[in-house]
């Protein structure tokens, strides 16, 4: 029974078992149906607006190509109206065309007529111009080729004057615009270039704590101022000058070395010949760096890079050379600083303005070893080590030793004079100031028809007299150039003289 139980409670657990099966997968069809229905709807819903959509993008597309239609058919109308208009005035220029060429065409009728008519009239005057001067002849007796030239002679002396009287003129006008041009670029070269005005002078006199010291330095024998005056190459000059040594050398450099030896020695107490050696060589190599320091500073202080280093060192030489009692070195910086200025001032290159300015007395550092004018010596040491022509050029043509021709000549021989000629530069002694005066007199004098010449204004401008009766006003104009040509041939001097040729006739006469 149990066992029948059993088999009965398995059938029915399967039937149970399959029912449910069919039950969930009944269900599961369902829920798919549904999910299939509203999928369908979903998609249909999609597909209503991509038709709505679609029909509107259609209607926009309709009415936006009716607006394009309406646009183009106005374009089209008005270029068509336009075109019409062109015609129109192509038409209306063609009519007046064709009415100026009837005019021109009655214009060259009437003017073959007039030809004619002048034709005629040239004939009839040639003829009655024969017959005058037939007349003429006969009542001058005279030729025709006599009275020409007599008539060209007259005709050419007048040219002349009314030449040289526009010569005159335009000189004068020339002088004037250049000089006020000139003056604007020094003017504003100087106020850029504002420098100290510094005279120095090199220091050849050496004082002494006492006189005992002179004995000391004069050594057993000469001893200590022999090996002195050898291991620097000066002379030291002991007289009986009190406490004073004098030091005398025509190389800067040596000078300098020697000074400063001298005067460690003579602080230092101890002077035999080898601390006298030691002392010199340590202040050679002080000097040599001092040399390369202030070569490298001016450089510097220039705008000028990339010197070569033999080159460096000989403008650091310039430091202890002076000219007129104006320091080279500084002199040389200030003449770059004036000559970069005027090159910008004219449009000219400001580098190679500078780098030339700077190194145009370059020559001065070895003139005393070298034969021959400084710029020239410069020019050839400095082609050495700098490859630019207009440099080397520059430097040779500053002091006219070389024909002036290049612009970079000009500027660098303006700024030169322009530092070498400002107040308080420079300095000469009296006997040489008087000696130019007089020679600025005497280039004056020795012109014909001139009566008296004076220098005033410390030698810078020159007074001519002359007689009026041998000298008239254009040859006044002539003797003012003549005598500051060979015032430029014939003086070395800073800056500039002024020429002036006064001429005054007086007419006197008594009413009795």
């Amino acid at each position: 029974m149990e066992q029948y139980l059993y088999q009965y409670l398995y059938i029915i657990v399967a039937l149970a078992l399959i029912l449910g099966i069919l039950v969930g997968y009944f269900i599961k069809q369902l829920v798919a149906n549904r999910e299939i229905q509203k999928t369908r709807n979903e998609a249909q819903k999609l597909l209503d607006a991509a038709r709505t959509e679609h029909n509107e993008l259609l209607r926009a597309a309709r009415e936006e190509a009716i607006k394009v239609s309406n646009a183009a058919e106005a374009e089209s109308k008005e270029r068509r109206l336009e075109i019409q208009r062109i015609e129109k005035r192509v038409h209306q220029r063609e009519e007046a065309l064709e009415r100026k060429l009837e005019a021109v065409e009655r214009r060259e009728r009437d003017l073959d007529s007039l030809k004619e008519d002048v034709k005629r009239t040239r004939a009839e005057l040639q003829a009655i111009r024969e017959k005058q001067l037939e007349k003429l002849e006969s009542i001058s007796g005279t030729s025709s080729e006599e009275a020409k030239e007599l008539l060209l002679q007259m005709l050419k002396e007048e040219v002349e004057e009314e030449a040289s009287r526009q010569v005159r003129i335009w000189e004068a006008k020339i002088k004037e615009e250049a000089g006020e041009r000139a003056q604007n670029i020094l003017a504003t070269a100087i106020q850029r270039c504002a420098t100290d005005v510094v005279s120095e002078t090199t220091i050849s006199a050496i004082p002494l704590p006492s006189d005992e010291m002179k004995g000391r330095l004069i050594g057993r024998e000469g001893r200590n101022i022999r090996a002195l005056e050898q291991a620097t190459g000066v002379d030291l000059i002991i007289d009986d000058t009190p406490e004073t040594v004098t030091i005398s050398s025509f190389d800067p450099v040596r000078r300098e070395q020697a000074r400063l030896a001298l005067n460690k020695l003579i602080l230092d107490g101890r002077i035999h010949p080898a601390r006298i050696k030691e002392i010199v060589d340590k202040t050679k190599a002080e000097v040599e760096a001092t040399i390369r320091s202030e070569g490298e500073r001016a450089a510097y202080e220039a705008g000028v890079p990339g010197l070569h280093p033999e080159l460096i060192k000989l403008l650091g030489q310039l430091k202890f050379r002076s000219s007129y009692g104006q320091n080279v070195l500084l002199h040389s910086l200030e003449v770059s600083h004036l000559a970069g200025m005027l090159a910008s001032e004219i449009g000219a290159n400001v580098g190679i303005a500078k780098k030339a300015g700077l190194l145009h007395d370059i020559g001065k550092a070895v003139d005393h070893q070298m034969e021959g004018p400084h710029a020239l010596i410069g020019a050839e040491l400095v082609k050495q080590w700098d490859s630019n022509p207009e440099v080397v050029q520059a430097i040779a043509e500053h002091h006219g030793e070389a024909t002036t021709s290049s612009i970079m000549g000009f500027i660098v021989s303006a700024a030169d004079a322009i530092s070498g000629a400002r107040p308080g530069a420079r300095r000469e002694s009296l006997e040489q100031y008087l000696k130019r005066i007089k020679d600025l007199e005497d280039i004056a004098a020795n012109f014909p028809g001139v009566e008296k010449s004076f220098a005033i204004q410390a030698g810078r401008e020159v007074r001519v007299m002359v007689k009026p009766d041998k000298v008239d006003d254009l040859t006044a104009v002539r003797l003012a150039r003549d005598v500051a040509n060979k015032i430029e041939e014939s003086l070395t001097y800073p800056g500039q003289i002024k020429v002036t040729v006064i001429r005054e006739t007086i007419a006197t006469e008594y009413a009795k």
